[in-house]
C-alpha cells in the first residue's frame, strides 16, 4: 500500500502547472521551458501487462513538443529507505506503458513509440545510493553478450538535498512547498507561510488551492497531527500566522524536523489509514458541511485504496454523490 503522504503529492501533480514547474525548475532539461501549459495533458495511468497487475497510483503526463509527444512518467517515492531496485522497477513500468500504447494503437506514424522521461521524486532522509542505471544491477557480461544487456535510466530529484539558497530564491509554488517540508518551524511560520499567502493572493486558483490544502493536511498528519493546515481563501490563509502563533512550539514538541523518528516510522498500516480518514473527513466537511452518518461509516470502514480514490475525487466533486457514487448521501448532508 502506498504511504498515505503520497496522496498529497498526487493531488499536487494532478495540475499541469505543478508538473511544468517540476520539469522546468528541478530537472536539467531545457526543452520544456517554452512549452505552453495547454501542451501538458494527463494520460491514463492504468496499464496492465500480461499478468493481471495494474499500475493505478502512478502519475503520467504527456507533453506535446512540436509534432512529437513526450510522455513524462513521474513515480512518487516518499520513503525513508532507498530502493536498490528502482531502475529495474522503472524498466517494468515504462515497458507496461509502451505496451499499452501499442495495444491502444496510440503510437504515432510511422509506428514509433514516443520518448519517455522517468522521474523519481524522493524525500527520504538517507542519501539515495541506489544505481540510476539498470545496467549497473547486472553482473559484468562477456564481451559477446554486452550488446544484448538491458539498460534503463531514471532521473532522481532528491528533495532533501536541494540547494536551500536556490529554493529560497525560487518563487514558484512548488519551491515554496518544498521549503515548507524542509524548513524548521520558525522558518515555516515567518518566511514560507507569508510567501505562500502572497502567491495565492496574486494567483487565486480554487482547485489548486484545494490540492495544496490536501498536501498541507497530509504533511501535518505525517508530522504528528498538529493544528490543521487549512484555508478557505487567500485572505484567510494570509492570517494563518496569527491563528497559529504557537506553531513553533507545537512542531518542535512533535519533532517537526527532517529525519525525525516519527518520519522514519511512516508507512505503518494503521497510521496510514487513520491519516487518510482524517484528511478525507476534513476535506469533505469543509466543502459540504457536516457529514451524514452513512458517509462517516463508509469512511471508517473503507480501505486505503478507497480513501485515496475518494480524496482525489473530493477535490473537484460537486457533491457527496460524486465522491462516493451514492446519491443518497448528498441528500442527507447537514448544514455547514
Amino acid at each position: 500500500m502506498p504511504a498515505y503522504n503520497d496522496l498529497g503529492y498526487r493531488a499536487l501533480f494532478a495540475h499541469p502547472e505543478m508538473v511544468r514547474e517540476l520539469v522546468t525548475t528541478f530537472t536539467p532539461f531545457k526543452l520544456f521551458d517554452n512549452i505552453a501549459l495547454s501542451s501538458f495533458e494527463p494520460a491514463d495511468p492504468v496499464y496492465v501487462g500480461d499478468a493481471p497487475a495494474a499500475r493505478q497510483n502512478d502519475i503520467v503526463w504527456r507533453v506535446r513538443i512540436g509534432e512529437e509527444t513526450l510522455y513524462v512518467y513521474i513515480l512518487l517515492e516518499f520513503q525513508s529507505g532507498v530502493d536498490r531496485w528502482m531502475a529495474l522497477r522503472m524498466q517494468s513500468y515504462v515497458g507496461l506503458l509502451c505496451q499499452k500504447l501499442v495495444k491502444q494503437h496510440a503510437v504515432s506514424p510511422p509506428l514509433l513509440l514516443p520518448p519517455v522521461l522517468p522521474l523519481v521524486l524522493y524525500n527520504g532522509v538517507p542519501e539515495w545510493n541506489a544505481s540510476r542505471n539498470l545496467s549497473k544491477l547486472f553482473m559484468e557480461a562477456p564481451a559477446e553478450l554486452l550488446p544484448f544487456q538491458p539498460s534503463q535510466r531514471y532521473l532522481l530529484i532528491d528533495q532533501q538535498r536541494l540547494d536551500a539558497a536556490a529554493l529560497e530564491a525560487n518563487s514558484t509554488l512548488l519551491a515554496l512547498l518544498f521549503r515548507m517540508e524542509l524548513s524548521d518551524a520558525p522558518a515555516v511560520r515567518d518566511k514560507v507561510l507569508p510567501a505562500l499567502a502572497t502567491w495565492f493572493a496574486d494567483a487565486p486558483q480554487a482547485s489548486l488551492m484545494r490540492s495544496v490544502e490536501v498536501w498541507l493536511e497530509c504533511l501535518a498528519r505525517r508530522r504528528g497531527e498538529p493544528a490543521s493546515f487549512t484555508f478557505d481563501s487567500a485572505k484567510e490563509f494570509a492570517d494563518m500566522g496569527r491563528k497559529y502563533a504557537s506553531w513553533a512550539e507545537e512542531f518542535e514538541d512533535i519533532g517537526f524536523q527532517r529525519g525525525t523518528e516519527k518520519g522514519r516510522e511512516e508507512g505503518r498500516t494503521e497510521g496510514q489509514l487513520s491519516a487518510l480518514r482524517g484528511v478525507l473527513t476534513h476535506l469533505l466537511c469543509k466543502r459540504f458541511g457536516r457529514l451524514p452518518e452513512p458517509a462517516a461509516q463508509r469512511i471508517g470502514q473503507a480501505t486505503a485504496a478507497q480513501l485515496e480514490h475518494w480524496c482525489e475525487r473530493s477535490l473537484d466533486a460537486p457533491g457527496l454523490d460524486a465522491v462516493f457514487g451514492d446519491d443518497a448521501l448528498s441528500a442527507q448532508t447537514g448544514p455547514a
